[in-house]
């Protein structure tokens, strides 16, 4: 097809409104108010297309009759290829706006928070969009790699495991939500298996060694220096070991949530990470511990902290298991204690000791039949766990 048909001075001396070929797909078109603009036309599957050029000029923002056939010709080559000019021209590629990781884990973020229950999983997903993966915030989602993962998560992986599984475990989901939004492709490299365990250590063999979890026969000497100490952080710890629950569901315990009659702490699925209510059978010590609360209750919290109507915080509680002897340790871990004794030195069924800990156990369908909650059967696990964090012997069930 025959090309270069036109020439400046014939494009100046254009009056007529009407469109004007130069050849192979390139074409000027005159407006009735005078205005020229270049556009290139091309067929694909038998369907007309046509994509604008800019307009016809020379100066700045304008575009000049040598240049209309630099970006003509260039169209015509994609078109050649089997590619699609408006998506594939250079210039249509950088005016593109990059999306970057850091967008899409905010847009993640505003996505998902209706579904999370409680405040406290925004935050760490905020905390992770803005501190720990501050450096991946501006790269493009599409083009994160693997060096890319590795690099953010090496400094946390040898100092802090938990967190840098869970930073990585966060990187594949806002990764998997930029591929369901069409914004990158390919393999997600955040993945674990088969792919990153092939590069960091497994969060196994980094912690071995790190015993975060009291080891069960040391928790009656630890408790008693708990029980020896004053002060609501150490009868929040003693109380929080005795009903293993955790943490944050034993400091923001309400009186509403206690029947001393019955001996029952119903913990509401608000407050639950399962978000479902959990019953928790008290035995006689916790149930003492809650009478000498109860003398110097100031609000409608068991354990308030020193700030009106907050409970107290997590660091009290460290803090006391610290004063006793447990340095290294975490509150969290005596779950973990809790669960070595029943498995080690009883006979009560696994599932029961689950239920303690308010764990789902069996598939969907096991738990459809399984409606109960085993409380009887808990309170007698229960009272054996606070005799032998009183003495250290075993009572089994």
């Amino acid at each position: 097809m025959a090309r270069h048909k036109l020439v400046d001075a014939k494009i100046r001396s254009l009056t007529q409104a009407g469109i004007y070929g130069d050849g192979d797909g390139l074409y000027l078109r005159v407006q009735p108010s005078g205005s020229r603009s270049w556009v290139f036309i091309w067929r694909r599957f038998g369907v007309r297309r046509e994509m604008g050029l800019g307009a016809y000029g020379s100066g700045a923002g304008h575009v000049s009759l040598a240049l209309a056939r630099t970006k003509a010709e260039e169209a015509r080559q994609i078109v050649g290829a089997g590619g699609d000019p408006k998506a594939d021209m250079a210039e249509r590629r950088a005016a593109v706006r990059v999306v970057t990781f850091g967008q899409i884990a905010d847009e993640y973020i505003e996505t998902m928070r209706p579904k999370w229950r409680g405040a406290k999983t925004a935050v760490a997903w905020e905390r992770f969009a803005n501190a720990y993966v501050k450096g991946l915030r501006s790269f493009p989602v599409d083009a994160i790699s693997t060096d890319d993962v590795v690099r953010t998560l090496r400094p946390l992986w040898h100092a802090k495991p938990e967190t840098a599984s869970k930073v990585r475990e966060r990187i594949k989901l806002v990764l998997d939500h930029a591929k369901a939004r069409g914004l990158r492709t390919g393999d997600n490299p955040a993945t674990w298996k088969g792919h990153l365990d092939q590069i960091l250590p497994t969060q196994s063999a980094l912690t071995r060694g790190h015993h975060a979890a009291v080891p069960y026969k040391d928790v009656p000497a630890l408790l008693a220096k708990v029980r020896s100490a004053s002060g609501a952080g150490a009868r929040a710890l003693e109380f929080c070991i005795l009903t293993a629950v955790r943490s944050g569901e034993a400091r923001g315990a309400a009186w509403t949530e206690i029947d001393l009659a019955s001996q029952v702490w119903t913990i509401p699925p608000s407050r639950m990470k399962e978000g479902k209510a959990h019953r928790v059978p008290l035995p006689s010590r916790a149930v003492e511990i809650l009478r000498e609360m109860q003398k110097v209750a100031i609000n409608e919290l068991v354990f308030p902290g020193q700030k009106g109507g907050k409970p107290l915080s997590d660091m009290t509680l460290a803090k006391a298991l610290k004063t006793a002897g447990g340095a290294g340790f975490t509150v969290h871990g005596f779950r973990s204690s809790f669960r070595d004794w029943a498995g080690e030195e009883t006979t009560y069924p696994r599932e029961v000791a689950e239920a303690a800990l308010s764990h789902a156990v069996g598939d969907a369908v096991e738990r459809a039949y399984r409606r109960g909650d085993a409380l009887e059967k808990r309170r007698a696990l229960m009272a054996a766990w606070a005799d032998f964090c009183a003495s250290g012997r075993v009572s089994d069930g």
